[in-house]
Order: C-alpha cells, then sequence, then structure tokens
C-alpha cells in the first residue's frame, strides 16, 4: 500500500481494507500545502491516516518541497513525528 496522486479526483489517497483516506493538497513556489486530510470512519484508530501524511511527508521529501500544514490533523501529527 502506498500513497497515490489521483489525476481523477486531484488528490493523494490510501487504500486499506477497501476503504480511501485521502488529502487534499497544492504545491505552490516550492510548498506543499496539506490542506485537508480525511479518513473514512472505517478506517478512523487505525493508523491510516498517519500511514497517508508519511507518504505525503516522504513525496514532499522527494520533490525537495518545504510543508505547510492548513489542516490540524496534518500539523498535530507533523508537531509529534518531525525531529
Amino acid at each position: 500500500m502506498s500513497v497515490e496522486y489521483n489525476e481523477h479526483t486531484k488528490r493523494y489517497e490510501l487504500t486499506e481494507n477497501g476503504y480511501t483516506a485521502f488529502a487534499q493538497c497544492r504545491v505552490d513556489d516550492g510548498v506543499f500545502y496539506i490542506n485537508y486530510v480525511e479518513s473514512p470512519p472505517e478506517l478512523r484508530g487505525k493508523g491510516t491516516a498517519g500511514r497517508l501524511m508519511q507518504g505525503l511527508v516522504d513525496i514532499a521529501s522527494e520533490k525537495n518541497l518545504e510543508i505547510k500544514p492548513i489542516c490540524g490533523y496534518a500539523a498535530g501529527w507533523l508537531q509529534r513525528h518531525q525531529s
């Protein structure tokens, strides 16, 4: 399972157990903005949103982009997991 960009929905997605968690993001002038992270109720409490966030961090790192969270969940996750 990996985080993939879905061109049709224009969002990053992670599908687990038949359900999809997603993040709406945008890139502007070298900054990767995480606008919104959503996980369906069936995936909550199972770490899916955290794996989605780690995938977004990996993507931003590969592209040498600075991350700016707009979403409260994303901001909290980054505070807890970034050194």
